[in-house]
């Protein structure tokens, strides 16, 4: 495409060069246009440059590659993603089930989390005088697909770097709730730590594992609730290790009720766990719930902008996961 020239505004006076090509190509991907700038593709005043080159007023910033073969933004899921938080530098949503986070290798073109935060970015800058991308939210953390809850953006550079060191420090306070097989035999209030190392799998892609050979890993656990053959459990993990929560618990004895990769099922029928369950005639027994029985229940963390001012936001339970656990209270109570 022929060279467009940029001229650096007023507002944008201080930003990195690949900040402010984010907010100026909102449907690229961040990596290309940092690779463009290392090409030489990308200049500041006719010179090339390095992607963190702070700006200055009235610097001319020109660019020029084929805008047809850069990646594009990741889409955006039909409906709405549920704002918890916002401020001036962070940005908590409310994760649905089945969404993933950023495009998967197989299914680049599925909705994500991702898009769901550019398209949010984009209609805020609607709103506004200029119509100019004020914000490009870049995601600080991870769930997994299935898992639903709290998940954090940094909306600017400075708040990524901060948050990222935060989470690297342990200084963020991940509260999860996960519905367990089995009887926990924790007391009420009481905590214990599981601490064991996780390592990838060599037996199946994708899968981890507790083994020496891994990467320290702890959680803390504690018991939410009883049900009979069951356990709702709170875990606060300390590192961030890739399906940690599953693995730890799952190595204690007490797999998610639902996970297909580290416990045996992969959806809860009422009739797995009412008594004396009389089928409907003639119609195929729907699931209560099909994905992990895990959900982001809430996250603390020190605010990037405000340092010594915590944040703390809640999710609220789903209603999948709500369904079961009432289902649970009526045909399940915990007697001691």
């Amino acid at each position: 495409m022929p060279a467009e020239y940029l001229t650096v505004p007023d507002d944008r006076v201080g930003l990195e060069l690949d900040e402010f090509l984010c907010l100026t190509y909102p449907h690229i991907h961040k990596g290309f246009l940092r690779a463009q700038v290392r090409a030489g593709t990308v200049l500041v005043d006719g010179q090339p440059n390095h992607p963190g080159h702070k700006l200055k007023r009235n610097d001319v910033v020109s660019v020029e590659f084929e805008d047809e073969s850069a990646p594009r933004r990741p889409v955006a899921p039909n409906e709405r993603v549920r704002v918890l938080h916002e401020d001036e530098s962070t940005l908590a949503i409310d994760k649905p089930a089945g969404l993933a986070v950023e495009p998967e290798r197989w299914a680049r073109d599925a909705a994500t989390v991702a898009g769901a935060l550019i398209q949010f970015a984009e209609e805020r800058a609607e709103q506004t005088e200029s119509g100019a991308l004020e914000f490009r939210p870049r995601l600080v953390h991870r769930l997994d697909k299935d898992t639903t809850g709290v998940l954090l953006a940094a909306k600017n550079l400075e708040a990524e770097r901060s948050l990222r060191t935060a989470f690297d420090e342990r200084r963020i306070d991940k509260r999860y709730l996960a519905l367990v097989e089995g009887e926990h035999h924790l007391e009420d209030g009481a905590e214990d730590v599981i601490d064991a190392p996780i390592a990838p799998d060599p037996r199946k892609t994708g899968r981890m594992r507790v083994h020496a050979s891994g990467k320290p890993a702890s959680t803390s656990i504690g018991v939410a609730e009883r049900f009979r053959g069951y356990t709702l459990m709170s875990c606060r993990p300390h590192s961030g290790r890739t399906h940690q929560i599953r693995v730890h618990l799952a190595e204690a004895g007490f797999p998610l009720a639902i996970d297909p990769l580290y416990g045996r099922r992969d959806a809860l029928l009422l009739s797995e766990f009412k008594d004396n369950y009389k089928a409907k005639r003639g119609a195929p027994e729907r699931p209560l719930m099909d994905r992990l029985t895990l959900h982001a229940r809430s996250l603390g963390w020190p605010a990037p902008h405000a340092p010594e001012t915590p944040v703390r936001v809640e999710s609220p339970i789903p209603k999948d996961l709500e369904r079961v656990l009432k289902q649970m209270r009526r045909v399940r109570p915990f007697r001691r």
